[in-house]
Order: C-alpha cells, then structure tokens, then sequence
C-alpha cells in the first residue's frame, strides 16, 4: 500500500512549471538595455530648464509596458493566433486614423494626442502587430512556396499596411516591414531565389519612389551619399553624429561629459542619433558592449524561434528578431554614416514611449513563446 504523499501529493502547479521554462538571459539582457537606455536619454536631455522630464516620461512608458507585457506572458501566445484577423484591421483602422486626426512633427504625421496622456505612435505598435498576424497567415499557409505566386498572398498582408505608413510619411517603419516581411519569408522555407527575386525588384523599382518622397527624404538621401552637399543642412546631423563618434575614442569623454551632447551640436540626439552620444561619452568600448547586449538579446531570440512548439510562434519569434535587428544596424549604420538617416530608433535606447513598450511587448511575446515551448503534463 503507497504511502499519502507518494500517492496523493498534488501535482506541481502549472505556473510554476511555465515560468521554469523563462529565460533568464533574455530577461537580464532586456533589463539591462533598458537600464542602459534610460541613462542615456537623461544624459542627453539634462541640459534643459527641466531635467527630469523625459526620463520620467520614459519611466512612465516603461511601467505601463511591463504592466502589459506581463499580461501578454500569462495568456498564452496562441491567443494572440486567434485574434489575428481582429488585431489587423484594428492596425489599418488606427493607421488610417494618423493620417486624419494625427499631429505633424519634422515633416512628418505620425503622432495621434491623448491629451495630458501625451502622444501615442500606431506605426511603433503596428510592427508588433504586423509580426503577429503575418506569423498567423503564414501558418494556415504553410506551403510549399514553390513561386513567386504563392509568397503574393504575403506580399498582399503587408501592402496596405505599408502604404498607410508611407502616407505619414514614414519610409523607416515602411523598411522595417520589408524586413519583418523577407525575414519571415526566408524561415517559413521560401526559395532563396525567390527571395533574391523580390529583392531585385524592389530595388529596380527604386528610382520610382524618388517621385513619391518628400523633399526632405530626397535631401536625406543624397547627404548620405555626399554629406558636403548640404553641410549646415540635411548633411549636418550625418557630420556631426560622426565627429561625436570618432572624439570618443577607446574609452569616452566620460558619462554626461560628451561636449557634442552638451553644446547640442548633434541634432535628435535623445532620438535618431542616441548612438553617437554613446559613442562620445562611453567610447568604443561603450559601444561594445551595447552591441553585445543586442547581439546577446537577438541571439536568444532565435533560439526561442528554434524550440517553438508550433510554426506560429516560431515565425513570430523570427519576425521580432527580424524587426528589432533591421533597428540596430540601420539606426547604428546611420549614425556612423553607412546607412542613410530614416528616423528608426534604437530599440530599447532611444526616447520614445511608443518605441519602449513596443519592444518591452515583443520581448513579453518572445518569453511566452519560449516559456510554452513544451508541452506541460499533469
């Protein structure tokens, strides 16, 4: 006869068994960019009559994103999967809302006011979204994708969407899709040929979108390609983020000693150019050690991708590294002068609430991917 506690002891609750499967080195390494990010935005803005204003306004972002974010981790992912269709249309319905009731800044209508909430940005929260529905059409259609035919379906997802963002305009978040989108494309087993395909003709099509941009996206693009066209003009911020990043040198000026940041010399450097203040006041090593951060956090992420219990999560998880990895190599690349300046943020690192919970939320979703990698027996 079996003892009561051999016998009758009550299985392990499941909670407990989900959060075992956590990753703690996505979670430490999300931590600290955060920590990392909210430093540098008070370095760069403490030198106004109010110090403090942005780093509590990211503070702000960053409780009500990890408020969310840990609703996101309790409900399972496939939820989400269900939802889809819903979360898609709401995506096109608040990016359509931009372009009627949304505020202009730099050329741009990309903000929609809360009032004494302040502004919310859709395109941030549309990337997330695009993953996530993406990740659902690709699973109900798993292929095989034998031509360019069967990848229009795909194509289709994101046009509308894209659209609406060019409108805004807003050519960087537009890129990001094509990333999310090619990235996608390739784990869901799309032919490498085709993909090369797709590519070519985006590039062909090019010079055709040159009639579509904004004057201002036209003087951006040709200072990325000869900054001394424009040098007190569209070129300045490239020549300037440049300088700021070579006076740092190995070691830095020192935390809050960068004089580029100080003098104000480089423009959206709590923004767009964060990156050249790291460099400046942290130096080389600084620098480092943040793309060692991002390569820590993207190489986690695609191990979540490789574990995933089912195509939806997996997709989902190489569309969120995709999305975030386009961000740093085209924001870095832009700061140092070998990408041409878009208006991406450094994911994590940049001011911006949208941007912050929108990763913090992408991050909660890798988590609950990896965390329900496995099925949990009773």
């Amino acid at each position: 006869m079996t003892t009561g506690a051999a016998a009758g002891s009550p299985p392990r609750p499941r909670a407990r068994r989900l959060l075992r499967n956590l990753d703690p080195l996505l979670i430490g390494t999300t931590l600290a960019l955060v920590a990392f990010g909210l430093v540098m935005v008070y370095s760069t803005t403490r030198g106004g009559p109010h110090p403090f204003i942005f780093l509590r306004s990211q503070l702000v972002h960053l409780v009500v994103g990890v408020l969310v974010g840990v609703v996101i981790l309790a409900v399972d992912y496939r939820s989400l999967a269900a939802g889809a269709r819903g979360l898609y249309v709401l995506n096109l319905v608040l990016l359509a809302a931009v372009l009627v009731l949304g505020r202009s800044s730099l050329g741009a209508q990309r903000w929609i006011s809360l009032g004494p909430l302040g502004q919310f940005q859709p395109s941030e929260f549309a990337k997330l979204a695009i993953v996530i529905t993406l990740a659902k059409h690709m699973a109900d259609r798993p292929g095989p994708y034998e031509s360019l035919v069967d990848l229009l379906p795909f194509l289709a997802h994101i046009a509308l969407p894209m659209v609406l963002i060019f409108r805004q305009p807003d050519l960087g978040t537009a890129l990001v899709y094509g990333a999310i989108l090619l990235g996608m494309l390739y784990a869901g087993g799309a032919r490498r040929r085709d993909l090369a395909t797709l590519a070519a003709g985006a590039a062909l099509l090019s010079p055709l979108a040159w009639h579509v941009l904004k004057e201002y996206q036209r003087r951006r693009l040709l200072v990325f390609l000869d900054p001394s066209l424009d040098p007190l003009g569209s070129g300045y911020g490239i020549i300037q983020s440049k300088i700021a990043v070579g006076s740092g040198m190995l070691w830095g000026k020192g935390l809050f000693a960068g004089t580029q940041n100080v003098l104000q010399f480089v423009p959206e450097h709590h923004t767009d150019f964060i990156f050249s203040v790291v460099g400046e006041e942290l130096g080389f090593i600084g620098a480092l050690v943040l793309l060692g951060l991002f390569f820590t956090w993207l190489a986690r992420g695609l191990r979540i991708a490789v574990v995933a219990r089912d195509r939806f999560g997996a997709l989902a998880a190489v569309g969120i590294v995709s999305m975030v990895a386009f961000h740093v190599v085209v924001n870095i690349g832009m700061t140092v002068g070998i990408m041409p300046i878009t208006g991406i943020p450094l994911p994590f690192i940049s001011y911006g609430g949208s941007a912050l919970m929108t990763m913090l939320w992408a991050t909660a979703l890798l988590l609950n991917i990896g965390m329900r990698h496995q099925k949990i027996l009773f």
